[in-house]
């Protein structure tokens, strides 16, 4: 059964914008991996290991474009093993990349093809998540995960005119 979305346009730009915030955390892992080679490979594979459970979830793409990774289990901010999960299927690819030449061959024969899956899944399903959200039962919402946590705890609205004193 397929649902309809009142906001279609909303949710394709959310999904493109999911993508621009996964590229710019692959920018940096391609930095470090290219100037600081071998080591930078080896800090790549810890940068994304732990990359969604910085800062309440958000990794340093997902700060720059306003977005967080919560788990589904609890709404907390995603875990560090939950980040290892919903990143194995880039980690996998970068781990052969650590051995000269046949590591690469078999880091592309295995990337890519888990690549064109991220993006097939982020795009058919209507979930909107990709084979790491599904992998580790996260899911990745918009804005700040520490607005999100707070307006959660508060026990007034923000809108009640009357002032404490």
């Amino acid at each position: 059964m397929e649902r309809k979305y009142l906001l279609q346009k909303s949710i394709k730009a959310a999904r493109l914008a999911r993508l621009i915030a996964k590229s710019i955390d692959m920018f940096i892992v391609l930095i470090l991996s290219l100037f600081f080679y071998p080591v930078g490979l080896i800090l790549s594979l810890i940068y994304l290991t732990v990359a969604d459970s910085l800062q309440n979830g958000q990794s340093v793409g997902k700060r720059f474009i306003g977005f967080a990774v919560i788990s589904l289990e609890d709404g907390k901010p995603c875990s560090m093993k939950q980040s290892f999960i919903r990143n194995l299927p880039l980690l996998v690819p970068l781990f052969f990349a650590i051995i000269p030449f046949w590591g690469w061959v078999i880091s592309l024969i295995i990337g890519v093809p888990l690549i064109i899956l991220e993006i097939y899944l982020l795009y058919k399903l209507d979930s909107g998540h990709r084979l790491g959200d599904v992998m580790a039962d996260t899911t990745v919402i918009a804005g700040d995960a520490d607005k999100e946590m707070s307006t959660k705890k508060m026990k007034t609205s923000w809108f009640d005119v009357t002032e404490k004193a």
